[in-house]
């Protein structure tokens, strides 16, 4: 190339420099004062060294400088994984850190084709389909690879066409290791979607048997025990197993299902490497090796099963099912413990999702806390009803919108109504009160002794009443206002004592008189 021809590129170069949106051929021939054909040329000579870029904007070419980093730079001080291809996917370059990930030499790798390089995530077809379908424009997609020891790394990659220095194209490949953020995202919605299902969990279902289903879409492929903890028996109840094939093995070699196995929490105590149970109630994860080296934290699967498996079916488990460590937590809230999770690992796999699984058991530990107190509720109120349904008194129970949610028999034989007849106090006054007028005045009053009674006050009152047979009865009403606004009302039949009033008082009246 001449000095003049060197110099008219630079010159163009120049003029593209203060016109960063482009300029087409004619502006820059027309601003030089060179030819068009000159400009040509050389902006083409300028595309192939990869300085200047082309854009198609109708019939017009829109030329701009190449806003691009070397290659070389890019390759040093990047922490993704570079990988450069020519146009029939050879390989011919790759960065420090795709060497280490991929514990391959650049002279190993220089040379062959994706497929026959066979290489983790970009040797797959996924990936291959990607790169062969590239075009002008960059494209970028997510790729999971599964490692046979276990767990799944993703990548983002990115395929930029790429121009060498010859003019020759090729595709430039960087690959993201994008494995934790898609763990993070994952986990959240795992965590989102369970605490919804725990909340509308139906009373029948069993809810260890769903903890164990979940911790398994966490860490699959592995054994998984969920127990259950019987606080007055101070023993825990095996609820779940998780993987079929360990299962299976377990029932073999223990010669029955491990499901319904107790565990006395007492072995504790008593065993010498025990410890104070009160200690269970805190801590996270613990990680025990059954066989302990230098550092680790060992338990035997003996102790870890509280002594209720002989030892050489344990040894025989560790074997048949390869595994190396536990790790263990503890289903509790407040200061109650509600059961034990066990997740079994060969000494090679780590535990991934940790902190998911440890929110999921705080999750799971308050949705069997709150189950167990619904429990207790129900029988209270079972047990509430069995008492007042026997009482020889009769009783109603009205919310504080006015509804009747209970009476119990011995209302339905004194007024004949039943709870159906009189869901709200609307329908109980009119039907009591059938006279427009008397039923405004129970109303009435009805509202001004409980404005001006309070919480836990009787407000006795007598009315007289119609009942369903037609009947008229004098009744004493004794509301109480509970703390939340519910009332407890006893009612009892005072007809012949305000017959026999009416008639002494008409005795004495008639005595005064003589």
């Amino acid at each position: 190339m001449t000095q003049e021809e060197h110099d008219l590129q630079n010159r163009i170069l120049r003029a593209l420099r203060f016109r960063p949106k482009g300029m087409t051929i004619t502006e820059v021939a027309k601003q030089l004062g060179v030819t068009r054909n000159s400009v040509s040329k050389h902006l083409e000579i300028l595309q192939i060294a990869g300085k200047v870029d082309v854009r198609q904007i109708g019939n017009a070419k829109l030329f701009s400088l190449a806003q691009r980093v070397p290659i070389s730079a890019f390759l040093c001080f990047t922490k993704n994984l570079i990988i450069i291809l020519d146009a029939d996917q050879r390989i011919v370059q790759v960065n420090d850190q795709c060497q280490r990930a991929l514990k391959r030499s650049k002279d190993e790798l220089i040379g062959l084709t994706l497929a026959e390089a066979a290489l983790p995530v970009v040797s797959s077809p996924e990936a291959i389909a990607v790169i062969e379908g590239l075009e002008r424009e960059q494209v970028m997609t997510d790729l999971r690879y599964q490692r046979d020891e276990g767990g799944d790394l993703f990548y983002q990659m990115q395929a930029i066409p790429t121009t060498f220095e010859d003019g020759e194209k090729g595709c430039t490949l960087v690959l993201e290791e994008i494995t934790e953020r898609k763990r993070y995202t994952r986990n959240m919605e795992f965590l989102a979607r369970t605490a919804m299902e725990l909340v509308d969990l139906p009373p029948e279902a069993d809810i260890y048997e769903y903890v164990a289903d979940r911790i398994s879409e966490l860490v699959p492929g592995t054994l998984i025990h969920v127990l259950s903890y019987d606080e007055s028996n101070r023993q825990f109840f095996m609820r779940a197993i998780r993987d079929q094939a360990a299962q299976s093995a377990l029932i073999q070699i223990l010669g029955r299902a491990p499901v319904g196995m107790v565990f006395p929490l007492d072995y504790i105590t008593s065993h010498p490497r025990g410890g104070d149970p009160a200690s269970l109630l805190h801590g996270g994860i613990q990680e025990l090796y059954f066989k302990p080296e230098d550092g680790q934290v060992g338990m035997s699967l003996y102790d870890v099963c509280f002594g209720q498996i002989p030892e050489e079916c344990c040894e025989e488990i560790l074997q048949a099912l390869n595994l190396g460590k536990v790790y263990l937590l503890f289903l509790v809230w407040g200061e109650h413990l509600y059961g034990n999770l066990g997740i079994y690992l060969p000494l090679e796999r780590e535990l991934e999702n940790r902190r998911a699984i440890e929110s999921f058991i705080r999750q799971a530990s308050i949705a069997i806390a709150r189950r167990q107190t619904e429990e207790r509720l129900r029988r209270s109120e079972s047990r509430f009803r069995d008492l007042v349904d026997s009482s020889p008194v009769a009783a109603a129970v009205i919310e504080s919108d006015g509804r009747y949610t209970y009476v119990n028999r011995a209302f339905t034989d004194l007024f004949g109504y039943t709870l159906a007849d009189i869901p709200t106090g609307k329908d109980w006054f009119r039907l009591a009160f059938p006279d427009p007028v008397r039923r405004r005045e129970a109303i009435a009053a009805w509202k001004s002794d409980r404005e001006q009674g309070g919480p836990g006050r009787p407000r006795p009152r007598t009315f007289p009443v119609r009942c369903r047979d037609g009947a008229e009865k004098v009744i004493l009403f004794r509301p109480v206002e509970l703390s939340d606004g519910t009332q407890y009302v006893t009612c009892e039949d005072v007809t012949g004592e305000r017959r026999v009033y009416r008639m002494l008082v008409g005795e004495i009246a008639g005595l005064r008189r003589k």
